[in-house]
Parts: C-alpha cells; structure tokens; sequence
C-alpha cells in the first residue's frame, strides 16, 4: 500500500513537471508567433528594426551625434507649439478630425512611422522610401520606383483607413514626421509644374478652364477650352477669390500644410525642411535604424523653384494680392519660422 502511495505521489511529480513543461513551451510559441506577427521580416537586411524604435530614439538618443538633431527638432517642435496656442487664443473656430482629415497620413507598421506627405516638399521621394521600408523586401532603392508608381493609393496605407482604436494607438505610440518648405516657393512650385507644362492636360482642363472662365476678359475658344496658358496672376486671384474658399477645399499642392497635416491637433515628433532635405530625411531613416543600408534620394537642384525665381513671380502681382496670399499662408510662415519675404509689399 505504501509503495503504491509512493508511486502515485512519483507519477503525480512527474505529470506536473511536464505540465509545466508544456505550459512553458506554449507561452514560448504564443510570444514567438506574436512577435513575428508584429514584424515577420525582422531579420530584414535593409531594414531591421532595433530593440528601441524611432519614438524612443528621437527623445532619448543613444548616439551621441545625433544629439544636436535632437535639439533641433526640439526647437521646431515649440515653435509650432507656440503658433498653435496663439492661433488657438486668437480663433473661435473649434474641430474635431475626423478620419477623413487623415487620408495625407502614411503609415508605416513595421518600423512605427507615420509620415503626412505634403505636395511639393519633395513627396514623390518620401513616398518612394515608404515603400521601400514597408514593401518587405519587395524593394531596396527607391529610386527604381517609378514616380507614378509612387502616388498610386494602394501602394501604400493612410491612417484613415483604421479604425478610431487603431488611429488613437498608432498617433500615440508612432513616430509622426512631416516636411515642409518655404510656403511662397512651394506654391510658385505648384504653378510651374501644374500650369506651365504640357503633360499636366488634366490640371489644365480641371482648374486651368475654371481660372481663365473667371479671370480673363476676352477669353479665346482655345484658352476657355484647354486651360493650358494660365497666368500666375491669374491663378493668384483663384486662390484668394472668396468664392474658391467657398466652392470646398483647395487642391493639395497648394493647399495650407497647416490644413493637410493638422499640426495643432496632430503632435509631431519631428518636422523636416525642404532647405536641409537631405539631411533631415537621413536623420529620420537613422532614427528607425536603417541609415547604413537606405539614404534618401538626391534631388534635381537645377530644376527647383528658389527664392529669386519665386520674387520674379510675385512681382508681377499686385500688392493687394500679396497681402491676401500672405494671409491665406500665414500659419504655415509663423508654424515652421519662415520669415516674411523681403520681396513682399505688405506695408
């Protein structure tokens, strides 16, 4: 009796180590398989994920060279932190987004970013490197990437296209950057490249038609019908006529960064210039952890609009049409400290 007592007590031992045998290996699979789920493509050569994502590096760096980066962004952090709470003192306007106001927002999951591309800040690039940081291995330079490539909708997924949960999650915990320029340069931008060249035909017929309907007197058949010749004078008086505010949003390459990405609702760890492009975007790409293996692509400076081309063509506009351009863009001045231009006549 005793020995079989003895046994039962053994084999009763022996059953609850292996139940914790088994326990301990089920919870092993369950947290193997959740990390995977997270980011199946870890080993990744091109880009690997540290064990700190870009959140924590951005505000606690490690290396110390990038301390100084850090400083910086700081400082552009406050200072949109700054407009905000001025704009917000002086304005009764009060809103709440909506995932409809998030459709600019790119998300990347595997290494946490949410980037808010903005039309003419040199977009097309950073929407090539999003696919390569989220095409898992699919790419590896961005630059074969095809420009069109790049701006079809499904190539990449928008913040608006989760649910209220999920958008609250991602803007807590994922690093949100956005890059932006000099408004003027931007919007004169916009014009050369939507209204001065021949391929744009769908931003002639579009806007352009529209434009010369409203603003030139003595119209020809073949302007009112192509709208391929419109005048930045023209255009100007588009963008500050009461009616375009009223005919609904402005276009996203000329629309206000401020109403694209929503800087005062949205907190933005870091904000990146077109002025020093490369170096801020290699910043980011360093931040995730993939700086050894992707940079950012050059641009073309031949070809871009300067502040002396920009002063050429707001010298043919009158002074009233400065000021009301000033005004319609003013925010995006005081949010990311661009000064007023010396060319303005706003006296």
């Amino acid at each position: 009796m005793k020995q079989t007592l003895s046994e039962l007590l053994r084999m009763s031992r022996i059953c609850r180590m292996l139940f914790a045998t088994c326990l301990g290996s089920f919870i092993l699979v369950i947290f193997y398989f959740q990390i995977m789920r997270r980011n199946p493509f870890v080993v990744d050569g091109c880009c690997r994920k540290g064990s700190r994502n870009a959140l924590q590096e951005l505000y606690n760096p490690t290396q110390p060279e990038l301390s100084g980066a850090a400083m910086l962004h700081q400082a552009r952090r406050d200072q949109v932190g700054d407009a905000c709470r001025v704009y917000s003192a002086s304005s009764r306007k009060r809103r709440v987004l909506t995932p409809g106001d998030l459709k600019h927002l790119v998300v990347d999951e595997d290494h946490e970013l949410i980037y808010c591309y903005v039309p003419k800040v040199a977009c097309t690039n950073w929407k090539r490197v999003m696919m390569v940081l989220t095409g898992r291995g699919k790419y590896s330079d961005p630059m074969d990437i095809p420009s069109n490539e790049a701006h079809i909708p499904s190539n990449l997924k928008t913040l608006n296209q989760y649910s209220i949960a999920e958008i609250n999650h991602r803007l807590k915990n994922y690093l949100k950057f956005l890059f932006v320029r000099e408004p003027f340069e931007r919007l004169v931008s916009a014009y050369r490249n939507k209204f001065t060249l021949k391929y744009n035909s769908s931003f002639h017929k579009r806007f352009g038609t529209r434009i010369i309907r409203r603003y030139r007197k003595n119209a020809t058949q073949d302007a009112l019908f192509h709208g391929a010749d419109v005048k930045f004078k023209e255009f100007t008086e588009y963008l500050v006529d009461p009616a375009t505010q009223r005919d609904g949003p402005l276009n996203e390459h000329w629309q206000t960064v401020y109403q694209l990405c929503h800087p005062c609702h949205i907190h933005y760890d870091l904000v990146g210039k077109y002025e020093t492009l490369e170096e801020d975007a290699n910043y980011v790409l360093r931040l995730v952890g993939v700086g050894d293996s992707l940079r950012f692509p050059s641009y073309a400076k031949s070809t871009r609009t300067t502040d002396a081309m920009t002063a050429q063509f707001f010298s043919n506009i009158t002074t009233q049409q400065q000021i009301q351009l000033y005004q319609l863009y003013k925010l995006d001045f005081l949010m990311f400290n661009y000064s007023t231009p010396s060319y303005l006549r706003v006296d």
